[in-house]
């Protein structure tokens, strides 16, 4: 296997391989024009992630500034939108689904290290994916660690720190992320345009 491919199979791989240094070249090249384009130019913005995104179903709304490490292992669906400041470290895929919200400065981690500082001091690394369902909306300042799937329909509250996997139908919040309630049909009443 090649470094790329352990990578994306949550392997032990070198950051180092020249493969993978120049994907992430490549890609803070695109990520730097998506940044600093004019804020009035949507196309080029729209074209750029294209580019820069494995895959999306619609074109996907990024406010800039936004961080990546290679790209293509970012996956979103239809109707996405992130504000300001997503930093997402896509070194094992990360699988968005549709209508999803990200808040300002929200961090997608799924780069990982050994615990123990003997292996880690190697320089090799490991990650895990993560999986955000459909209709889920992150608050801002939330970090989600390695191997974390959030559920469909789930909202995440401002500052969380996700560990674990959060079930779908919920409003999680903490340090650690904790499911604080379900969402229910009266969640829904309180809005009477829908």
């Amino acid at each position: 296997m090649t470094e790329k491919e352990k990578m994306i199979a949550g392997d032990f791989y070198s950051p180092t391989d020249a493969e993978l240094t120049k994907d992430r070249a490549a890609v803070r090249a695109l990520v730097y024009r998506f940044n600093n384009l004019d804020p009035a130019d949507d196309g080029s913005r729209e074209a750029l992630l294209q580019q820069i995104l494995g895959s999306s179903t619609t074109p996907a709304y990024i406010e800039p500034p936004f961080r990546c490490d290679y790209g293509y292992n970012i996956h979103v669906g239809a109707n996405f939108y992130a504000n300001f400041n997503l930093v997402v470290l896509d070194v094992a895929p990360v699988t968005i689904g549709d209508n999803v919200m990200i808040a300002p400065n929200v961090g997608i981690y799924t780069a990982t290290h050994p615990v123990h500082h003997v292996p880690r001091n190697s320089g090799r690394e490991f990650a895990k994916p993560i999986h955000i369902g459909h209709n889920v909306w992150i608050g801002g300042h939330t970090a989600i660690n390695p191997g974390v799937t959030i559920g469909d329909n789930s909202v995440i509250g401002s500052g969380s720190v996700v560990t674990k996997n959060i079930p779908p139908n919920v409003i999680a919040a903490g340090n650690p992320c904790r499911v604080l309630r379900e969402i229910t049909d009266a969640d829904k009443q309180a809005f009477q345009y829908l």
